[in-house]
């Protein structure tokens, strides 16, 4: 059991840091509404890689606790829904509604991403996102992390 808990914990701990990559990659500047198409494309790319980063997370915490999965349509609108519930004695919630808010924005616009091939992306609209996930930098850490906590408690 405990190699199930170190391979555990190693797969949420480089998720995090990709994470952290992508957020470093992704700078403090806001996006301007007249951003070039190359700059707009290259964060509308690390904005979805960003929510696949946490996704990844939620579906290492979602088999472990859980042990389901379930892969149908909406999977991952339910995945992030499951994160904010306290299923204890399971396990407590993952994130809080201030940082389910911001990553159900950037699920929301990967859906878009993957989905809009042949739109052009809004610099605008993309900069709220681009602000949503800003907002969620200094919530996720200390949300995860104190998951980390109880799972090693445990």
């Amino acid at each position: 059991m405990h190699e199930k808990r170190i391979l555990f914990e190693a797969s949420i701990r480089a998720d995090l840091a990709a994470i952290e990559a992508l957020y470093s990659a992704l700078g403090d500047e806001p996006l301007a509404v007249e951003a070039p198409e190359d700059e707009v494309i290259v964060i509308a790319y690390r904005l979805h890689n960003l929510y696949t980063a946490f996704e990844n997370i939620f579906r290492t915490i979602a088999i472990a606790f859980e042990n389901t999965l379930d892969e149908r349509y909406g999977w991952h609108r339910q995945l992030l829904e499951r994160m904010r519930l306290d299923l204890s004695p399971m396990r407590p919630a993952v994130i809080d509604d201030a940082a389910y808010a911001a990553l159900d924005e950037l699920l929301r616009f990967r859906h878009l991403f993957r989905s809009a091939y042949s739109a052009r992306l809004n610099a605008e609209r993309l900069g709220l996102v681009l602000r949503a996930a800003r907002d969620l930098r200094p919530l996720y850490r200390p949300q995860i992390e104190g998951f980390l906590r109880f799972v090693s408690a445990s």
